[in-house]
């Protein structure tokens, strides 16, 4: 019986190979062998969850084909390989990919490091900072105070307790967005909702339009559900949208779902206008395509002149074209895992009838303490914390990677959670690798793209700040330095300990 579990085809391959850029070589740089450097580009995407564990490879001459290189370039390579653990072949089975006995599983999405690491490593992985206490502890408790009437019922809500979706309602109501309660559901996390809302209304093989680059885990849960991404490119710096490109795709692929973060994109940090607003709802009611609007960076503001725009489902009066997605995630704490979804009332029935199929409900207790924080006014005083706490480490990373990295690029958000870095020219995919190497942890653009888009990029979260942010940048200065003196193997430079 065959080992691996899926196949990688010899063109899709030779894409993802082939987006893997890194920065000319300087006087006196060794190239490695093209054997070597097609062995290190494979394991690279292997590392990254890109290409899947247990995932057949093509035949040597199918690959050698479609890289325009000799098959004897692509033996040596495969051979490379299954030395190092990253490959397995069975005669008559083929070669499928592997990683070696004791090294981690790729991660396929931005999964937060487990507590025991975090002395040796710091974590620009994960956008999420600690809890705005002590207006945690107090939501909580007032959250329990509130729960003994619900303790006497069953407890499942599929569509959220009535009190939550009544307050969240008003709070919209209060944006100059009219809303009842029967437009709202409740959901475990925003991550919740839009899986909740591709299953209803993009089934598999069916094209969901997204912003290139985009979230990487929506990206992955989207793909995972079945559909084919359809990517938009992002207007330059923190402009927003190109329209010119959104009215193309809706027009020529006439995708049934698109999902946008308007608000603090992530991961560019972009903020859409209300030009930009109003001209894609009505290019999306044209197209007859759902339009998906995450606003869950929506109260991260950070500087004192930026003028948020009208909520993009204010452009959908009828709200036929319009869903709209919320989460206490970002915006107060990532372990609050409460979302919610805002769209006509025969949407949100046909969410909740569907829901019976999923997760039931979401837990009453985390619901009680949210709506404990929006009708107390904690919610705005917590918010007013996160905002700070983001704003001072935004203001202490730039400043870090600015002196460490000068050749870095990047635009300066007014909002959000992260920083969008052009890396000179360097691979992200391998400054990741390296910043394992030195104790730093981050995302390589690729995540954010779809088929091997953005090599030459990184995200940088404002997650850390003061003393720790100085020392990331110096690790990821370090871990340049490993990539452009053609580091692929072990050794390098040690991670120092670092306590905060």
């Amino acid at each position: 019986m065959a080992q691996w579990t899926s196949a990688m085809g010899a063109a899709q391959l030779a894409r993802l190979l082939n987006s893997q850029q890194d920065r000319p070589a300087g006087p006196g740089t060794r190239r490695p062998p093209a054997y070597r450097a097609l062995a290190d580009g494979i394991r690279l995407l292997v590392l990254e969850g890109r290409v899947p564990v247990a995932a057949r490879l093509p035949a040597e001459r199918e690959l050698a084909l479609a890289l325009s290189v000799s098959r004897t370039t692509v033996a040596a390579a495969y051979e490379a390989l299954r030395t190092e653990g990253f490959l397995e072949s069975r005669r008559g089975a083929g070669s499928w990919t592997s990683v070696p006995a004791g090294n981690p599983l790729p991660a396929r999405g931005l999964e937060p490091l487990p507590p025991e690491a975090l002395g040796s490593v710091i974590d620009l992985g994960c956008a999420a900072l600690p809890a705005p206490e002590p207006w945690l502890t107090r939501a909580v408790h007032g959250a329990l105070e509130e729960l003994p009437p619900y303790a006497h019922t069953h407890g499942d809500y599929p569509a959220g307790l009535p009190a939550l979706r009544a307050m969240i309602a008003e709070r919209y109501t209060l944006r100059g967005i009219p809303t009842m309660p029967e437009q709202i559901m409740v959901t475990t996390g925003a991550m919740g909702a839009i899986d909740a809302i591709c299953h209803l209304f993009a089934g598999r093989g069916e094209r969901v339009a997204v912003e290139s680059p985009s979230y990487a885990n929506i990206l992955q849960l989207m793909r995972e559900a079945g559909a084919r991404l359809v990517p938009v490119a992002m207007a330059d710096g923190l402009s927003g949208w190109d329209m010119d490109r959104w009215r193309q795709v809706l027009r020529d692929a006439a995708p049934r779902l698109a999902y946008v973060v308007a608000d603090f994109h992530n991961p560019t940090g972009a903020l859409a206008d209300d030009d930009q607003r109003r001209q894609l709802v009505d290019a999306a009611r044209s197209a007859g395509t759902v339009l998906v609007a995450d606003e869950t960076m929506t109260e991260l503001w950070l500087d004192d002149d930026v003028d948020m725009p009208r909520p993009v489902c204010g452009f959908d009066p009828a709200g036929s074209t319009v869903i709209t997605v919320g989460s206490a995630s970002k915006a107060f704490w990532a372990g609050m895992r409460i979302g919610w979804v805002r769209a006509a009332p025969d949407v949100i029935r046909s969410l909740v009838s569907a829901r019976a199929y999923a997760d039931l409900g979401t837990p009453v207790l985390e619901q009680l303490a949210v709506n404990w924080l929006f009708s107390t006014g904690g919610w705005e005083q917590a918010v007013e914390i996160r905002r700070g706490q983001a704003r001072e480490n935004r203001d202490a990373l730039v400043a870090a990677v600015r002196r460490e990295l000068p050749d870095w690029e990047f635009e300066v958000p007014g909002g959000g959670l992260t920083l969008w870095v052009r890396t000179g020219g360097l691979s992200g995919s391998r400054l990741a690798e390296m910043g394992e190497r030195v104790g730093v942890r981050v995302p390589s653009g690729p995540r954010f793209g779809v088929d091997g888009a953005f090599e030459g990029y990184v995200r940088l979260p404002f997650t850390v700040g003061g003393a720790v942010a100085e020392e990331a940048a110096v690790r990821l200065a370090a871990a340049a330095r490993l990539v452009e003196n053609g580091v692929t193997g072990g050794g390098g430079e040690s991670p120092r300990t670092f306590v905060a």
